[in-house]
């Protein structure tokens, strides 16, 4: 009897609450070193697990690049953590500036912040209050999933009255308009 009671709050926890992220201290690719919570002072944040030799995690972070620069003046940011070997973080840097990428990006080389985070596949992508409180958490990437992120992101701004512009994916204002055929016989 009383093990079912110690269960509840453990069952309600993990169904209501995601928890929270650790204060963990992030290795900049830039080689300083940042507390996870001083990065957070400034808004909420994606943070993004990636390598370079996954192919979903390159596709998502041009999404996320885009994410970060429009969200920006809400104080909203992306943070990329790298999870390549010691021996192939020199493509790290190359890559991410080959591609212009202005979101932040740390280093993990021997999976610490990922075992910490319970990270298991890559992309892993957390949406994480100013508080380190989880509000979604999305593994993989498939075409599409940048509109449930996205929605994600703008449902928190809603929520916590942030004002914000909205985010056009390149669709046509007009989608629904239909065009007038001329046929001539």
């Amino acid at each position: 009897m009383i093990r079912k009671f110690l269960l509840i709050p453990l069952l309600l926890t993990l169904l209501i609450g995601q928890g929270k992220v650790p204060n963990v201290r992030l290795k900049m690719l830039d080689g300083k070193y940042a507390k996870l919570y001083d990065l957070l002072k400034d808004g909420p944040m994606i943070i993004d697990f990636w390598a370079t030799w996954c192919e979903p995690c390159k596709k998502q972070m041009h999404h996320l690049n885009k994410f970060h620069k429009h969200f920006k003046d809400t104080g909203f940011r992306v943070l990329t953590i790298n999870t390549d070997t010691p021996k192939s973080m020199g493509k790290v840097k190359s890559y991410v500036r080959s591609k212009k990428f202005e979101f932040m990006v740390a280093v993990d080389p021997n999976n610490q912040v990922m075992k910490k985070m319970r990270v298991k596949l890559m992309p892993t992508t957390i949406l994480v209050d100013t508080d380190g409180t989880i509000i979604y958490r999305h593994q993989g990437y498939l075409p599409g999933d940048e509109r449930d992120i996205l929605k994600h992101i703008t449902d928190y701004f809603d929520k916590s009255g942030i004002a914000y512009e909205p985010l056009n994916f390149g669709e046509s204002k007009n989608k629904n308009k239909k065009e007038k055929i001329e046929v001539d016989f």
